[in-house]
């Protein structure tokens, strides 16, 4: 998909599908390597697994993650590839935040739920005066087929209905999990790259034993980046070996300022 069409679906939906975006070995050097994390991760999480965990986090920090799967994977994630979906909705090369691997329940009767990212930072107010004047972005890398995302288009600009708003704060008899009328499903076949905004509605949806890896990427912005995580961030032997260094050495920097 070419530069402006990658922006132009962004701009009108909050989100762009791009097919088959990783090729096969990737896709099975990520298989490896999040399972990998996964295994040692459940060992140390047990009890948060079993009373509700969707997902982890921090995946590339030095003392989670073997050096060579460190580098296979910021190999991927910091590829030629990757700069195609990153560049056209962050000019300026963007900045790294973290990763996320997402997985299904374990209580198979646990209910997903609605929600903007932002409102576990800010109240209804602040987020609704703060729509669309910041870009944090979910690049979502399917590693298998799964049920996928389901997002309220338009809503990384566009407030909630009343209705919307009830189901995500679970108010006045609604529930979080209840069906919205403009849902719009996404689903994933592995390989998939999903981007989508973090400030916009969406719910994930479990089953089919879901495993997908986020990649998150912002502005470049000292306010949003300072809670990056230094151990998560490539060396300086790491970034050289990258044809995408931009967004992680911006992070590196951020890291410097930070008082």
């Amino acid at each position: 998909m070419a530069f402006a069409e990658v922006t132009a679906r962004y701009e009108q939906s909050g989100f762009v599908h791009l097919p088959a975006f990783l090729d096969q070995h990737e896709l099975v050097q990520l298989r490896q390597i999040t399972a990998r994390f996964h295994q040692q991760w459940l060992i140390e999480n047990q009890n948060f697994y079993r009373q509700r965990a969707i997902n982890s986090a921090y995946l590339t920090h030095v003392d989670r993650m073997p050096a060579e799967d460190r580098h296979n994977m910021f190999a991927i994630i910091g590829s030629a590839k990757m700069a195609t979906a990153v560049y056209p909705l962050l000019p300026d090369g963007g900045a790294f935040m973290n990763t996320q691997l997402f997985f299904d329940p374990a209580n198979p009767q646990q209910k997903n739920y609605w929600h903007r990212d932002t409102q576990y930072l800010y109240s209804p107010a602040e987020e609704q005066a703060l729509l669309g004047s910041t870009r944090v972005l979910h690049y979502r890398l399917a590693l298998y087929d799964e049920p996928g995302i389901e997002l309220i288009e338009g809503s990384h600009k566009y407030w909630d209905s009343p209705e919307e708003l009830d189901v995500r704060l679970a108010r006045n008899g609604r529930e979080s999990h209840q069906d919205l009328s403009r849902g719009q499903v996404i689903a994933l076949n592995a390989g998939d790259l999903l981007v989508f905004d973090a400030a916009m509605m969406h719910r994930g949806l479990y089953g089919n034993n879901r495993f997908a890896l986020d990649v998150l990427f912002c502005e470049v912005r000292q306010d949003l980046l300072q809670h990056v995580e230094a151990k998560c961030l490539p060396d300086d032997a790491l970034l050289s070996q990258l044809d995408f260094p931009a967004p992680f050495a911006a992070s590196r920097l951020s890291q410097r300022q930070t008082p």
